[in-house]
Protein backbone atom coordinates (compact mmCIF):
# COMPACT_ATOMS: atom_id res chain seq x y z
CA UNK A 1 0.00 0.00 0.00
CA UNK A 2 1.16 3.38 -1.13
CA UNK A 3 1.84 6.13 1.31
CA UNK A 4 -0.75 8.02 -0.17
CA UNK A 5 -3.43 5.27 0.12
CA UNK A 6 -2.31 5.28 4.14
CA UNK A 7 -3.27 8.88 4.77
CA UNK A 8 -6.86 8.08 3.12
CA UNK A 9 -5.85 9.36 -1.09
CA UNK A 10 -5.99 7.25 -3.71
CA UNK A 11 -3.17 8.27 -4.93
CA UNK A 12 -0.33 11.08 -4.66
CA UNK A 13 -2.22 13.15 -7.67
CA UNK A 14 -5.36 13.72 -5.54
CA UNK A 15 -3.27 15.15 -2.51
CA UNK A 16 -1.83 17.43 -5.06
CA UNK A 17 -5.37 18.51 -6.39
CA UNK A 18 -6.75 18.73 -3.04
CA UNK A 19 -4.09 21.29 -1.97
CA UNK A 20 -3.78 22.90 -5.11
CA UNK A 21 -7.19 23.99 -4.84
CA UNK A 22 -6.49 25.10 -1.34
CA UNK A 23 -3.23 27.25 -2.67
CA UNK A 24 -5.62 28.41 -5.61
CA UNK A 25 -8.24 29.61 -2.82
CA UNK A 26 -5.88 31.08 -0.59
CA UNK A 27 -4.46 32.96 -3.41
CA UNK A 28 -7.64 34.58 -4.36
CA UNK A 29 -8.27 35.69 -0.57
CA UNK A 30 -4.99 37.14 -0.70
CA UNK A 31 -6.32 39.12 -3.81
CA UNK A 32 -9.58 40.32 -2.47
CA UNK A 33 -7.64 41.49 0.66
CA UNK A 34 -5.20 43.26 -1.24
CA UNK A 35 -7.84 45.56 -2.84
CA UNK A 36 -10.28 45.35 0.09
CA UNK A 37 -7.75 46.40 2.56
CA UNK A 38 -5.60 48.41 0.72
CA UNK A 39 -4.32 49.81 4.34
CA UNK A 40 -2.70 46.26 5.12
CA UNK A 41 0.80 46.24 5.06
CA UNK A 42 2.63 43.53 2.77
CA UNK A 43 4.01 41.79 6.11
CA UNK A 44 0.48 41.64 7.26
CA UNK A 45 -0.79 40.25 3.67
CA UNK A 46 2.27 37.58 3.83
CA UNK A 47 0.78 36.73 7.35
CA UNK A 48 -2.59 36.50 6.60
CA UNK A 49 -2.01 34.39 3.31
CA UNK A 50 0.23 31.86 5.47
CA UNK A 51 -2.42 31.82 8.14
CA UNK A 52 -5.60 31.25 5.70
CA UNK A 53 -3.32 28.49 4.00
CA UNK A 54 -2.39 26.40 7.13
CA UNK A 55 -6.15 27.34 8.23
CA UNK A 56 -7.70 26.04 4.76
CA UNK A 57 -5.60 23.02 5.11
CA UNK A 58 -5.77 22.21 9.09
CA UNK A 59 -10.07 22.09 8.39
CA UNK A 60 -9.86 19.82 4.83
CA UNK A 61 -7.33 17.39 6.60
CA UNK A 62 -9.99 17.40 9.85
CA UNK A 63 -13.20 17.45 7.86
CA UNK A 64 -11.50 14.66 5.67
CA UNK A 65 -10.47 12.54 8.90
CA UNK A 66 -14.29 12.60 10.01
CA UNK A 67 -15.09 11.55 6.67
CA UNK A 68 -13.11 8.44 6.79
CA UNK A 69 -13.65 7.62 10.25
CA UNK A 70 -17.77 7.99 9.97
CA UNK A 71 -16.88 5.88 6.23
CA UNK A 72 -15.68 2.94 8.95
CA UNK A 73 -18.29 3.50 11.94
CA UNK A 74 -21.29 4.44 10.21
CA UNK A 75 -20.86 4.04 6.45
CA UNK A 76 -23.73 5.18 3.75
CA UNK A 77 -24.74 1.29 3.31
CA UNK A 78 -25.91 1.73 6.96
CA UNK A 79 -28.14 4.72 6.14
CA UNK A 80 -27.51 7.38 3.57
CA UNK A 81 -29.76 10.11 4.80
CA UNK A 82 -29.00 9.32 8.22
CA UNK A 83 -25.01 9.92 7.51
CA UNK A 84 -25.49 12.69 5.40
CA UNK A 85 -27.63 14.40 8.26
CA UNK A 86 -25.44 13.36 11.21
CA UNK A 87 -21.96 14.17 8.81
CA UNK A 88 -23.43 17.53 8.29
CA UNK A 89 -24.00 18.50 11.81
CA UNK A 90 -20.53 17.37 12.71
CA UNK A 91 -18.97 20.14 10.04
CA UNK A 92 -20.92 22.80 11.33
CA UNK A 93 -20.34 22.08 14.84
CA UNK A 94 -16.61 22.08 13.83
CA UNK A 95 -17.14 25.09 11.94
CA UNK A 96 -18.41 26.47 14.71
CA UNK A 97 -15.85 25.49 17.30
CA UNK A 98 -13.36 27.10 14.85
CA UNK A 99 -14.93 30.33 14.16
CA UNK A 100 -15.16 30.39 18.55
CA UNK A 101 -11.41 29.95 18.23
CA UNK A 102 -10.54 32.90 16.05
CA UNK A 103 -13.29 34.77 17.99
CA UNK A 104 -11.39 34.33 21.62
CA UNK A 105 -7.74 33.90 20.51
CA UNK A 106 -7.06 35.90 17.23
CA UNK A 107 -9.90 38.79 16.96
CA UNK A 108 -8.36 40.76 19.77
CA UNK A 109 -5.18 40.77 18.35
CA UNK A 110 -5.46 42.04 15.14
CA UNK A 111 -4.32 45.20 14.30
CA UNK A 112 -7.62 46.76 12.83
CA UNK A 113 -11.47 46.89 13.80
CA UNK A 114 -14.02 44.83 11.78
CA UNK A 115 -17.13 46.01 11.60
CA UNK A 116 -20.03 43.95 13.35
CA UNK A 117 -22.22 43.22 10.07
CA UNK A 118 -19.22 41.77 8.70
CA UNK A 119 -18.48 39.82 11.50
CA UNK A 120 -21.87 38.08 11.53
CA UNK A 121 -21.60 37.16 7.96
CA UNK A 122 -17.75 35.23 9.09
CA UNK A 123 -19.89 33.53 11.45
CA UNK A 124 -22.84 31.94 9.11
CA UNK A 125 -19.53 31.37 7.00
CA UNK A 126 -17.71 29.40 9.42
CA UNK A 127 -21.01 27.27 10.08
CA UNK A 128 -21.57 26.90 6.42
CA UNK A 129 -18.30 26.54 5.14
CA UNK A 130 -17.21 23.22 6.15
CA UNK A 131 -20.58 21.87 4.67
CA UNK A 132 -19.66 22.70 1.23
CA UNK A 133 -16.24 20.70 1.41
CA UNK A 134 -18.52 18.01 2.95
CA UNK A 135 -20.87 18.12 -0.44
CA UNK A 136 -17.18 17.22 -1.80
CA UNK A 137 -16.89 14.17 -0.46
CA UNK A 138 -20.62 13.21 -1.09
CA UNK A 139 -20.05 14.04 -4.47
CA UNK A 140 -17.12 11.87 -4.93
CA UNK A 141 -18.75 8.70 -2.89
CA UNK A 142 -21.83 8.49 -5.23
CA UNK A 143 -19.37 9.23 -8.47
CA UNK A 144 -17.46 5.76 -6.98
CA UNK A 145 -20.11 4.65 -6.73
CA UNK A 146 -21.47 5.08 -10.38
CA UNK A 147 -18.23 4.22 -11.36
CA UNK A 148 -18.39 0.61 -9.66
CA UNK A 149 -22.14 0.37 -10.85
CA UNK A 150 -21.41 1.11 -14.14
CA UNK A 151 -18.45 -1.68 -14.26
CA UNK A 152 -20.46 -4.46 -12.56
CA UNK A 153 -22.79 -4.04 -15.24
CA UNK A 154 -20.35 -3.76 -17.79
CA UNK A 155 -18.81 -7.25 -16.21
CA UNK A 156 -22.42 -8.90 -15.58
CA UNK A 157 -22.88 -8.02 -19.21
CA UNK A 158 -20.40 -9.16 -20.55
CA UNK A 159 -20.45 -12.18 -18.12
CA UNK A 160 -24.18 -13.17 -19.94
CA UNK A 161 -23.15 -12.43 -23.53
CA UNK A 162 -20.02 -15.33 -22.77
CA UNK A 163 -22.53 -17.59 -21.08
CA UNK A 164 -25.09 -17.02 -23.85
CA UNK A 165 -22.50 -18.12 -26.88
CA UNK A 166 -21.59 -20.65 -24.89
CA UNK A 167 -25.31 -22.06 -24.39
CA UNK A 168 -24.99 -21.41 -28.62
CA UNK A 169 -21.94 -23.75 -28.65
CA UNK A 170 -23.36 -26.41 -26.60
CA UNK A 171 -26.32 -26.28 -28.53
CA UNK A 172 -24.51 -26.42 -32.32
CA UNK A 173 -21.84 -28.93 -30.90
CA UNK A 174 -24.84 -32.14 -30.56
CA UNK A 175 -26.62 -30.70 -33.41
CA UNK A 176 -23.23 -30.65 -35.57
CA UNK A 177 -21.96 -34.30 -33.93
CA UNK A 178 -25.61 -35.88 -35.31
CA UNK A 179 -25.18 -34.54 -38.59
CA UNK A 180 -21.39 -35.63 -38.79
CA UNK A 181 -22.44 -39.27 -37.10
CA UNK A 182 -25.18 -39.41 -39.92
CA UNK A 183 -23.03 -38.61 -42.62
CA UNK A 184 -20.67 -40.85 -41.52
CA UNK A 185 -22.63 -44.02 -41.26
CA UNK A 186 -23.69 -43.41 -44.80
CA UNK A 187 -20.36 -43.02 -45.87
CA UNK A 188 -19.32 -46.44 -43.59
CA UNK A 189 -21.35 -47.97 -46.45
CA UNK A 190 -20.41 -46.34 -49.57
CA UNK A 191 -16.61 -45.29 -49.14
CA UNK A 192 -15.25 -47.10 -46.14
CA UNK A 193 -11.71 -44.90 -47.54
CA UNK A 194 -13.44 -41.72 -47.34
CA UNK A 195 -14.89 -42.52 -43.82
CA UNK A 196 -11.66 -43.00 -42.56
CA UNK A 197 -10.95 -39.68 -43.38
CA UNK A 198 -13.93 -37.94 -42.48
CA UNK A 199 -13.65 -39.60 -39.00
CA UNK A 200 -9.95 -38.21 -38.69
CA UNK A 201 -11.52 -34.51 -39.74
CA UNK A 202 -14.15 -35.20 -36.74
CA UNK A 203 -11.33 -36.46 -34.57
CA UNK A 204 -9.42 -32.59 -35.15
CA UNK A 205 -12.28 -31.09 -34.61
CA UNK A 206 -13.42 -31.53 -31.55
CA UNK A 207 -10.04 -31.82 -30.05
CA UNK A 208 -9.72 -28.12 -31.12
CA UNK A 209 -12.96 -27.19 -29.26
CA UNK A 210 -11.72 -29.17 -26.39
CA UNK A 211 -8.37 -27.24 -26.07
CA UNK A 212 -9.88 -24.58 -26.47
CA UNK A 213 -13.28 -23.84 -24.50
CA UNK A 214 -11.70 -21.85 -21.85
CA UNK A 215 -9.98 -19.17 -23.97
CA UNK A 216 -10.84 -15.75 -24.94
CA UNK A 217 -9.44 -15.47 -27.88
CA UNK A 218 -7.55 -17.21 -30.31
CA UNK A 219 -5.07 -16.38 -33.21
CA UNK A 220 -7.05 -16.36 -37.24
CA UNK A 221 -4.11 -19.14 -38.10
CA UNK A 222 -5.22 -21.36 -35.34
CA UNK A 223 -8.82 -20.73 -36.10
CA UNK A 224 -7.68 -21.45 -39.74
CA UNK A 225 -6.67 -24.71 -38.72
CA UNK A 226 -9.86 -25.72 -37.06
CA UNK A 227 -11.99 -24.62 -39.58
CA UNK A 228 -10.23 -26.13 -42.62
CA UNK A 229 -11.27 -29.46 -40.84
CA UNK A 230 -14.96 -28.53 -40.25
CA UNK A 231 -14.86 -27.22 -44.24
CA UNK A 232 -14.41 -30.99 -44.88
CA UNK A 233 -16.82 -31.99 -42.80
CA UNK A 234 -19.31 -29.67 -44.34
CA UNK A 235 -18.42 -29.98 -48.06
CA UNK A 236 -18.37 -33.84 -47.35
CA UNK A 237 -21.70 -33.66 -45.88
CA UNK A 238 -23.34 -31.63 -48.64
CA UNK A 239 -20.75 -32.36 -51.69
CA UNK A 240 -21.72 -30.22 -54.44
CA UNK A 241 -24.38 -28.22 -53.22
CA UNK A 242 -21.83 -26.30 -51.15
CA UNK A 243 -18.82 -24.46 -52.40
CA UNK A 244 -16.45 -22.52 -50.01
CA UNK A 245 -13.86 -20.10 -50.56
CA UNK A 246 -10.70 -18.86 -48.13
CA UNK A 247 -8.66 -16.15 -48.34
CA UNK A 248 -6.80 -14.82 -45.73
CA UNK A 249 -4.43 -12.03 -46.22
CA UNK A 250 -0.50 -13.08 -44.32
CA UNK A 251 -1.08 -10.14 -42.28
CA UNK A 252 -3.76 -11.20 -40.41
CA UNK A 253 -2.96 -14.22 -39.24
CA UNK A 254 -1.53 -12.73 -35.76
CA UNK A 255 -4.94 -11.24 -35.31
CA UNK A 256 -7.45 -12.41 -33.03
CA UNK A 257 -10.93 -13.52 -32.79
CA UNK A 258 -13.42 -15.20 -30.41
CA UNK A 259 -12.92 -18.91 -30.34
CA UNK A 260 -15.38 -21.29 -33.15
CA UNK A 261 -16.62 -18.26 -34.45
CA UNK A 262 -16.80 -19.57 -37.96
CA UNK A 263 -17.97 -22.42 -36.89
CA UNK A 264 -21.15 -20.53 -35.76
CA UNK A 265 -21.73 -18.32 -38.68
CA UNK A 266 -21.28 -21.66 -41.16
CA UNK A 267 -23.63 -23.23 -38.71
CA UNK A 268 -26.01 -20.01 -38.98
CA UNK A 269 -25.39 -19.66 -42.78
CA UNK A 270 -26.48 -24.00 -42.78
CA UNK A 271 -29.47 -23.12 -41.23
CA UNK A 272 -31.17 -20.35 -43.15
CA UNK A 273 -30.70 -21.48 -46.49
CA UNK A 274 -31.35 -23.93 -49.28
CA UNK A 275 -28.39 -26.08 -50.14
CA UNK A 276 -28.87 -27.59 -53.74
CA UNK A 277 -26.63 -29.23 -56.57
CA UNK A 278 -28.44 -27.15 -58.99
CA UNK A 279 -28.49 -24.11 -56.37
CA UNK A 280 -25.27 -24.37 -54.43
CA UNK A 281 -24.80 -22.47 -51.03
CA UNK A 282 -21.36 -19.77 -51.79
CA UNK A 283 -19.75 -18.79 -48.71
CA UNK A 284 -16.67 -16.59 -48.89
CA UNK A 285 -14.21 -16.44 -45.58
CA UNK A 286 -11.89 -13.31 -46.86
CA UNK A 287 -10.58 -10.57 -44.61
CA UNK A 288 -10.69 -6.90 -45.76
CA UNK A 289 -8.46 -4.16 -43.67
CA UNK A 290 -9.45 -5.09 -39.97
CA UNK A 291 -12.17 -7.45 -40.64
CA UNK A 292 -13.20 -10.80 -41.22
CA UNK A 293 -16.03 -11.30 -43.98
CA UNK A 294 -18.39 -14.36 -43.74
CA UNK A 295 -20.27 -13.70 -47.08
CA UNK A 296 -22.75 -15.53 -48.18
CA UNK A 297 -25.48 -16.01 -51.61
CA UNK A 298 -29.05 -15.51 -49.96
CA UNK A 299 -31.34 -18.38 -50.56
CA UNK A 300 -33.25 -18.48 -47.35
CA UNK A 301 -35.55 -21.54 -45.85
CA UNK A 302 -39.35 -21.01 -45.65
CA UNK A 303 -38.82 -22.68 -42.42
CA UNK A 304 -35.97 -23.04 -40.24
CA UNK A 305 -35.83 -25.20 -37.28
CA UNK A 306 -34.14 -24.81 -33.83
CA UNK A 307 -33.68 -20.57 -34.96
CA UNK A 308 -34.31 -18.67 -31.88
CA UNK A 309 -32.71 -15.55 -33.56
CA UNK A 310 -30.21 -14.94 -30.71
CA UNK A 311 -26.73 -16.55 -31.93
CA UNK A 312 -25.78 -13.15 -34.26
CA UNK A 313 -27.07 -10.99 -31.32
CA UNK A 314 -24.85 -12.81 -28.47
CA UNK A 315 -22.02 -12.48 -30.83
CA UNK A 316 -22.55 -8.94 -31.20
CA UNK A 317 -22.88 -8.16 -27.73
CA UNK A 318 -19.37 -10.51 -26.81
CA UNK A 319 -17.15 -8.51 -28.81
CA UNK A 320 -18.49 -5.22 -28.04
CA UNK A 321 -16.48 -6.28 -24.81
CA UNK A 322 -13.17 -6.92 -26.88
CA UNK A 323 -13.46 -4.41 -29.45
CA UNK A 324 -14.79 -0.82 -30.51
CA UNK A 325 -15.57 -1.30 -34.05
CA UNK A 326 -18.98 -3.57 -33.52
CA UNK A 327 -19.34 -6.82 -35.37
CA UNK A 328 -21.70 -6.09 -38.39
CA UNK A 329 -24.05 -7.48 -40.24
CA UNK A 330 -25.28 -6.35 -43.79
CA UNK A 331 -28.23 -8.16 -45.91
CA UNK A 332 -29.29 -7.15 -48.92
CA UNK A 333 -31.90 -9.06 -51.54
CA UNK A 334 -28.61 -11.40 -52.58
CA UNK A 335 -26.80 -11.75 -50.25
CA UNK A 336 -25.50 -11.76 -46.88
CA UNK A 337 -22.23 -10.91 -45.08
CA UNK A 338 -21.09 -10.62 -41.28
CA UNK A 339 -17.90 -8.56 -40.54
CA UNK A 340 -16.09 -9.75 -37.94
CA UNK A 341 -13.61 -7.23 -36.25
CA UNK A 342 -9.84 -8.64 -35.81
CA UNK A 343 -8.65 -8.46 -32.44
Amino acid sequence: MTLAKRIGYQSWSHVATAYGIIVGLGMLSALFRYFRFPDFSVPLQVNFFIASLIGAAFIWETLRVINLTLNRYYPFERSVYGRIVLQLIIGSAFGLFCRILIYLFAEPHFPFQLDSLFLAVTWALWILFPSGINLIFFAGYFFNQWKAGLVKTERLEREKAQVQFDNLKNQLNPHFLFNALTSLNSLIKEDQQLASLFLQHLSKVYRYVLQHQEETLVSIQTELEFIKNYIFLAQTRFDKALLIVVHIEPRCLDKRIIPVTIQVLLENAFKHNVLEVDRPLRIEIVTEGDFLLIRNNLQKRRIVEGSNQLGLENLKSLYRYFSTRPLQVEQTETSFMVKVPLL
